[in-house]
């Protein structure tokens, strides 16, 4: 089995000194704040969520979608997985939950009778990680960031990566070749894939579309929004015409920039009312009203950020 091109060269960001002075009541408050509202919507949940579909991107590169791109289907279904198929095996960029395993496996077997070789984790998050142990069991090697394997080692997750990297590496198989880069935004260990020859970004969840599935951090597992800026900027300086998020449908560089020009936006936005002195639900209700932005899976950021954006 081929092996990754690991660790050409090492960068490992470093969370300001503001933020490393998050009290522990914050960081507990924001830890997994996808998490505990997508919990809270499958729990609620009254229907069961249409299965994902299977969209191709480019010859020999699906990707493996929610039908309709709402909070409720990722707390059945998980977020967004990406299949490239290459002469000698399949790489899978993420594996959803635990539950979704036959279904993704179906989805692959649709497409060609080629073994799963790898999966590249995005980040740490069960709703990209949960399937990660089942196709340990038939042979794939995990490959994730460092910290995405040490934010999973510390919650006690099953399917810890065989193979981790800092900074950047390289994964090649039959032909094909994954530039693998670490960025700190959503996480501290978030992972963005670039395939040059299909000229294609998968970006996990440091991209969410659309508006009812908002930009998120997390606090806990060390992402903050002021590195979450600078992240995406560094991704718009690749070179691409497809991105992959972690949840949404497929975007052209032109709405990955408008994406990326709102979160910037709205951090600005809350930094400069934080600076005001505006309480939290104000803050809240004017993002809200100006951006879509504030309720939902976001409400979970709202104290971290009135700490880290003064």
């Amino acid at each position: 089995m081929p092996s990754p091109v690991s660790s050409l060269r090492s960068t490992v960001l470093q969370l300001p000194q503001s933020n490393r002075r998050l009290t522990l009541a914050i960081l507990l408050l924001t830890l997994s704040a996808f998490g505990s509202l997508l919990r809270a919507q499958q729990a609620s949940s009254q229907q069961a969520a249409p299965p994902p579909r299977l969209v191709k991107v480019a010859d020999d590169l699906y990707v493996i979608q929610n039908a309709n791109h709402t909070v409720a289907e990722i707390g059945q279904n998980g977020g967004n997985v990406t299949v490239i198929v290459t002469s000698d095996g399949v790489i899978l960029v993420d594996s959803k939950f635990e539950r979704m395993h036959d279904d993704i496996m179906a989805k692959v077997k649709s497409v060609t009778d080629k073994p799963v070789r790898y999966m590249v984790l995005s980040h740490n998050h069960g709703d990209h990680s949960g399937g990660s142990a089942r196709l340990q069991a038939l042979g794939v090697t995990v490959v994730s960031s460092v910290a995405s394997r040490e934010n999973m080692a510390r919650g006690n997750a099953p399917g810890l990566a065989q193979v981790a990297y800092s900074g950047y590496s390289e994964l090649a198989l039959g032909g094909t070749r994954l530039e693998l880069r670490e960025f700190r935004g959503h996480t501290r260990g978030d992972t963005v894939v670039s395939l040059p020859a299909r000229r294609v970004v998968v970006a996990g969840d440091l991209v969410t579309t659309p508006d009812s599935i908002p930009a998120i951090v997390n606090y806990g597992d060390g992402g903050n929004w002021t590195e979450l800026g600078e992240s995406l900027d560094a991704v718009a300086r690749m070179d691409f015409d497809v991105l992959i998020g972690g949840h949404g449908p497929n975007l052209t560089k032109a709405e990955f920039l408008t994406f990326r020009d709102k979160a910037a936006r709205i951090r600005e936005r809350f930094r400069a009312l934080n600076r005001e002195r505006k309480t939290q639900d104000e803050i809240a209700q004017t993002l809200t009203k100006e951006f879509n932005w504030g309720t939902g899976p976001a409400a979970g950021n709202l104290a971290g950020m009135m700490q880290e954006l003064r």
